[in-house]
């Protein structure tokens, strides 16, 4: 199931894609239909809340998708404003598992492999209140001062847990999304200089979407973890375009550490929610901070890239759809 958040007519609805990714279907149109009421309007409160939802919920997703009923309560995806699908999740943290792109960043700046990568998943907290989906990203002029996007994709847990076992972590993800943790470097490297952080270098904005796509969908794209390794893996397309042109490449198999092994960790002496979010970290080439280093080792005199007022970035993958968002002066 593909779930979507938008706007129309005046009334925010979180509904279902059709089958061909051209129609959305609001649930509460499709409640009101059957003389019910869906009392949701975003993801984590269906997530939170949806026991006595749940079964209905996928008896309209059949319904509409192998018999075509509720058809005419469908909304073309092009005509309404697409939201993030999550509005205000219970908590964002943020992963560092694609080995490629921690040893790129890490030779362009002349340091060796960190051997702790091996050892444990690492993540950060983010913050949970700046969350945006597609569209303007307004930023302050600080933000501008080597502003960057990351390439990622982000799952959101529908079950509570505590250490929980990374062999059944994958059974308390409900869904995944395509995630940009836009990035500011002058500020974050600031900071982090103190050893803490990021902090203000990635607290104005994290966009997700366009839509929550359930594990099922990805079945088709299963593959392999990493050898020695536990938890799902797919082996799904991943790509962003600035200003039209392709930049970064990737796959979601490429990470080193999977999701259920992050969740292990997350869940290590404290109690994990649903509704709570939890990202990759950047796909190997998926930020300018590691394509303009890459270039430079390169070529020294190479001019650097970073996002300007207007910039348009759009981040694609297989089943999760296309994140398109713009720069734009707060």
């Amino acid at each position: 199931m593909k779930f979507v958040r938008f706007l129309w007519q005046g009334e925010i609805s979180l509904g279902i894609l059709s089958r061909d990714e051209q129609f959305v279907l609001s649930l509460a149109a499709a409640a009101r239909a059957e003389g019910r009421i869906f009392p949701f309007q975003d993801a984590e409160s269906y997530i939170q809340h949806r026991l006595p939802y749940e079964s209905w919920v996928e008896w309209v997703h059949r319904r509409y998708h192998e018999k075509g009923d509720f058809e005419e309560y469908q909304i073309p995806y092009a005509v309404v404003k697409v939201l993030s699908p999550v509005r205000r999740p219970v908590s964002l943290r943020d992963g560092y598992a694609f080995r490629q792109h921690v040893e790129a960043a890490r030779r362009n700046r002349g340091l060796e492999m960190i051997p702790e990568f091996d050892q444990f998943p690492v993540f950060y907290f983010s913050n949970a209140l700046a969350i945006t989906g597609p569209g303007c990203i307004y930023v302050e002029p600080r933000h501008l001062e080597k502003l960057d996007f990351e390439l990622e994709v982000a799952v959101i847990l529908g079950q509570s847990g505590r250490n929980i076992p990374a062999h059944k972590a994958d059974n308390y993800i409900f869904g995944y999304m395509l995630m940009n943790d836009w990035s500011a470097r002058v500020l974050q490297m600031e900071e982090m200089k103190l050893n803490l952080g990021p902090a203000k270098g990635k607290d104005f904005a994290t966009s997700l979407g366009p839509w929550l796509v359930t594990p099922d969908e990805l079945e088709p794209y299963r593959t392999s973890p990493p050898p020695g390794h536990v938890g799902s893996a797919y082996k799904i397309a991943l790509q962003a375009e600035l200003n039209g042109s392709p930049i970064s490449y990737g796959y979601l198999s490429d990470m080193s550490w999977t999701f259920a092994e992050i969740l292990e960790r997350v869940s290590y002496g404290v109690e994990v929610l649903p509704g709570e979010i939890i990202g990759s970290g950047t796909v190997g080439t998926g930020c300018l901070l590691e394509i303009n280093g890459t270039r430079k080792r390169q070529g020294p005199s190479t001019p650097e890239t970073w996002l300007q007022e207007g910039d348009e970035v759009l981040l694609v993958g297989q089943e999760l759809g296309s994140l398109h968002n713009r720069i734009c002066k707060a």
